[in-house]
């Protein structure tokens, strides 16, 4: 079968593409460096020709409330369009738990419009909301720097491992399209604050954690319903507890 997988290149992208070759599939690793462009259109009829499968894992490059909205409005046209032109049987997009629930935040109304352009395309999908990744402890904490300290809040959340979370698409990609959203999650609950607390000491990073209620994340204020799976999920392997004693600090961008 072949597969296109948008952001074939990124953290849980090149994960997927590798999983999904080691089990035979024709697999497409589709970003702008390799000539395929969501934005501008550029390389999708092409990637796409004979493709059975898309996944779209691509992301903003800003965060900014208008940028974020025209990346995710744009490109999921253009998938869209692409796909449509091209016969493709089954698209699936990686989304945020949370994403209905969280109407302040700009970045999570603007996956809400990617999704409602996926759900009225006609094209049978798969929407996968998953809780954050393990690997995103830093980038919360620095959302939340004021100096030397951290302003975070203790809502819940139920982060998953990068590693679950793509072994959890290869369920999703090769399966039917469920033409719903599934939820994914780590196997442990953790309050926000103790999570960013425990990693920043793993690393040696002293600053100190506030803990604030009226903190926003991402816009949004939250409570513990925010960012934990509202019904079933699937569950990933990897506990948080374990993962966090042997983390790293993120690599130095360059």
């Amino acid at each position: 079968m072949k597969i296109v997988v948008i952001g074939g290149t990124g953290l849980i992208g090149s994960k997927l593409v590798k999983r999904l070759q080691a089990k035979g599939h024709e697999v497409i690793a589709a970003s702008p460096s390799s000539g395929v462009n969501t934005i501008t259109g550029e390389g999708l009829a092409e990637a796409f020709a004979g493709a059975q499968v898309v996944v779209d894992l691509a992301n903003s490059p800003s965060f900014e409330d208008k940028a974020v909205m025209e990346f995710f409005q744009t490109s999921g046209r253009n998938l869209m369009a692409a796909e449509t032109a091209a016969g493709v049987k089954h698209h699936l997009a990686l989304s945020v738990v949370g994403t209905d629930r969280l109407p302040e935040s700009g970045y999570l109304r603007a996956k809400l419009a990617q999704e409602k352009i996926i759900k009225e395309s006609g094209i049978p999908y798969t929407l996968v909301h998953s809780t954050q990744f393990f690997e995103f402890m830093f980038g919360i904490a620095q959302s939340g720097a004021q100096g030397d300290k951290v302003h975070l809040s203790p809502a819940m959340m139920q982060p998953i491992f990068s590693e679950d979370v793509a072994d959890a698409l290869v369920d999703f990609v090769l399966g039917v399209p469920l033409n719903k959203t599934v939820e994914i999650a780590g196997p442990e609950k953790i309050r926000m604050a103790d999570a960013v607390g425990k990693y920043l000491r793993q690393i040696g990073d002293a600053r100190e954690i506030v803990v604030d209620r009226q903190t926003r994340y991402f816009g949004a204020i939250l409570d513990d319903s925010s960012l934990v799976p509202a019904s079933a999920a699937w569950l990933g392997k990897v506990s948080y507890s374990e993962w966090v004693k042997t983390a790293t600090p993120p690599p130095r961008a360059h």
